[in-house]
């Protein structure tokens, strides 16, 4: 094979796997938030296709004309550590409430291209007024109003409306205001991610939600209640690879059986570092689990470390005391975060006041659950293994080269 040749088979796995990871990044690339990114998804469509339903069992779905990609990422388990944030500058994570206007709205703007904001609210008033479970939307109170403003500027941010005349903002402070919003009813049905549609459980609206969640998201690929063996290390080797996609660190000892041996076995193993070299992940494998390191971020939503939010950056510097003390009672992380307060009296503002330790160090244990660094039981909390790599070598002496 020619130099150039090689250049260009060179070129081409190095922008699948640019666009793996832009894609669990980002499930929804849209041309007019992104153009060079969506160009090169809709260029490299099929073995990016190929790529995710061999490894992941996850449906890419890509519309040129209409300028998006959407990767239709499925867990295996229902997870709360991804939920949707408000678009305002609290980015506080939706509530129930959000989410329900959220599915409402979304349902409404199906029958319509077009619509205003005063009639898209008078449409979930009377959906609501309906639907058996569902609280009744009330657009004169001002929370209301504002949780309204939240699912809409969530259906905003991934392309299925688009505001032509007006503000969303607006109807914060008057319900009168007047917003035209042109609809992408396609978009609007993409953004579910089930295997399962709605409307073959409807006639179980008598059952638990947890039951309900579970119907919705069951694959028949995997042979339900009597998988096939076949069927069975299919569902190991996609639900293994999701966690490794999704999680930042995976560990042994919450795998399941199934997932274990699938993990031990050679097969296994060599499809794991297959995909990981496809993608453009350096595959950590240790006797505690297993790690994806992207070494430019591209595929997460989150990083750590990371000076965006004080959580993050007391959650740093309380690592070291769980790594180097071993497991400690959850008080003394509470004294620690004190202490820290009182040493920056200028620093975490929003901590300051009375109570703030023991907030800020709930803030932080949460940011090192969610990278899986350290595991609170009870009263006690502890690092978990890979927070080894950040511990302080308080030994070492840094000398600058004269």
């Amino acid at each position: 094979m020619s130099s150039l040749a090689n250049q260009l088979v060179r070129a081409e796995k190095e922008e699948i796997a640019r666009a793996i990871r832009t894609l669990l990044g980002r499930p929804l690339v849209s041309l007019h938030d992104d153009a060079a990114a969506f160009d090169l998804i809709r260029k490299r469509r099929q073995p990016l296709i190929q790529w995710f339903d061999y490894f992941c069992g996850w449906r890419l779905v890509v519309e040129p004309r209409q300028g998006y990609a959407r990767l239709v990422k499925v867990r295996s388990e229902a997870s709360a550590t991804r939920p949707a944030r408000r678009r305002r500058t609290t980015r506080a994570p939706f509530d129930r409430r959000r989410y329900t206007l959220l599915c409402l709205c979304a349902a409404e703007l199906l029958t319509s291209p077009v619509t205003t904001i005063g009639m898209l609210a008078q449409r979930v008033v009377q959906a609501a007024a309906v639907e058996a479970g569902v609280p009744a939307f009330d657009p004169v109170r001002s929370e209301e109003r504002a949780a309204f403003v939240d699912a809409l500027k969530q259906l905003e941010h991934y392309g299925a409306i688009t505001a032509m005349d007006g503000a969303t903002d607006s109807y914060l402070d008057d319900e009168d205001a007047k917003v035209l919003y042109r609809v992408d009813t396609t978009r609007v049905i993409r953004l579910l991610a089930a295997p399962v549609p709605p409307s073959r459980i409807a006639a179980e609206g008598d059952d638990p939600m947890d039951r309900v969640l579970g119907t919705l998201t069951t694959e028949p690929r995997y042979g339900g209640d009597e998988p096939t063996e076949t069927q069975r290390n299919l569902w190991a080797r996609h639900s293994l690879i999701r966690r490794l996609l999704d999680e930042p660190v995976v560990y042994r000892d919450e795998l399941t059986p199934e997932q274990s041996a699938y993990a031990a076995s050679l097969a296994g193993r060599r499809i794991i570092r297959r995909a990981a070299e496809e993608a453009g992940f350096v595959l950590e494998e240790r006797a505690e689990g297993f790690v994806l390191i992207d070494s430019d971020a591209t595929a997460t939503d989150a990083k750590f470390p990371d000076d965006g939010s004080h959580a993050k950056v007391a959650a740093l510097l309380l690592l070291d005391l769980l790594v180097s003390a071993g497991p400690v009672r959850a008080a003394r992380v509470d004294a620690e975060a004190t202490e820290l307060l009182r040493r920056f009296p200028q620093w975490a503002k929003a901590y300051q006041s009375d109570g703030g330790g023991p907030r800020l160090a709930a803030d932080a244990l949460e940011v090192l659950e969610l990278f899986g660094l350290a595991r609170r039981t009870g009263d006690r909390v502890a690092a978990l293994p890979a927070a080894a790599r950040y511990r302080v070598d308080h030994g070492t002496a840094v000398q600058e080269d004269s």
